[in-house]
Order: C-alpha cells, then structure tokens, then sequence
C-alpha cells in the first residue's frame, strides 16, 4: 500500500508540470498591428458638435504579462464643420502604456491604454489673436480601451474601439476640442 502511495505521489508530481505546460499551450505573440477605421465626434466650440472620418494604424508590443506599449498614427477629414463649407483634416502621432486582459481559454482580449503626442490639424481655419492661420499643431491626449476577439493564432477581430482624445488647436473660444472616436478593424499578430 505504501509502495503504491508512493508510485502515485511521484506520479502526480512529474505530471503537474506536463498538465500546466499543456493548460498554457497557448502561444504569445509580443507584437501586433492593427488597421482600423474610425469615426469621431468633435466640436469646433463648446457646444458646435460634427464628426468625421478615418482610420488609425497602431503598433503594439507587450513587455510583461498583458503590460506593453503601443505607438499609434491616425488620420480623420470632413469636408464640412457643422454645413459651414470648412474642412478639417487631423493627423495624430501618439504613444503610451497598455494593458491587455486576455482570460484563459477565451477567444476575446479587453484593452485599455493611455497616449500622448501630437496632433497636427490642416485645410482648414484656425483662428488665432493675430488672424486665421490654415493650420496648427497641438498636443494630443488619447484615453480608451478596446475589444478583440481572436480568429487564428495569428490574426484578431477588433470588434470595438472606443478613445476620447484633447486637443488645443486655436478655435476663437476655449482652444480645446474633445473627440470621441469609435472604430473596428484587423489585428495581425508577430513573434
């Protein structure tokens, strides 16, 4: 009965090591890219409310345990603000932290991250205390989070984007918009 105690003790401790291999079999890829299209609400003004157009290209790297960073370039248009016959085009430069979430035996990922860098607004009208310049550059404060969901080892769905991102470009009143930008796309996983 000991003899068989033992057998079984020196068996279960040389499988718990094969069982946890085999329970995180799971590959990680510590880098992927992600090409989205987005649609954001933005103001001119305080209460001036119109939304725009385009799509966003990030570059994610994960350090440690769901922790990474991610470099973000994005580009949005309207032909006009609020049927005023202006355009605007912006293009942002942005970076910082993200945490992804991913549980185990889950197809789905939740992120959230927190950027900054810079925004540079174009083909259109700025107005400034010494007149209207056609464009300006600014800081950019990104905050938001996300939802993938997991096609292939290689390949993820974003299912929903959704950021509120500051900028400060002049605008005659307060020199601050708020964005809210929604977005979907493709995420392709590296090694």
């Amino acid at each position: 009965m000991r003899r068989q105690l033992s057998l079984l003790l020196v068996g279960a401790m040389m499988a718990s090591p094969m069982l946890a291999q085999n329970a995180t079999v799971q590959p990680k890829y510590p880098l992927d890219v992600a090409i989205t299209y987005s649609a954001a609400m933005s103001n001119a003004t305080t209460t001036d409310r119109f939304w725009m157009q385009g799509g966003s290209a990030q570059l994610h790297g994960e350090l440690y345990r769901g922790l990474g960073v991610v470099a973000e370039v994005s580009g949005t248009h309207t032909g006009s603000i609020n049927s005023s016959g202006v355009g605007l085009d912006i293009v942002t430069a942005t970076f910082g932290p993200r945490y992804t979430w991913s549980p185990a035996r889950s197809r789905y990922s939740i992120f959230g991250q927190a950027l900054v860098g810079e925004a540079n607004g174009f083909d259109s009208v700025f107005p400034t205390v010494r007149g209207a310049i056609d464009s300006s550059n600014s800081l950019a404060v990104q905050a938001g989070g996300g939802l993938n969901l997991s096609l292939s080892p290689r390949m993820a769905l974003r299912i929903c984007e959704a950021s509120w991102m500051r900028t400060q470009f002049p605008n005659g009143t307060t020199n601050a918009q708020d964005f809210l930008r929604l977005g979907a796309g493709v995420v392709l996983r590296f090694r």
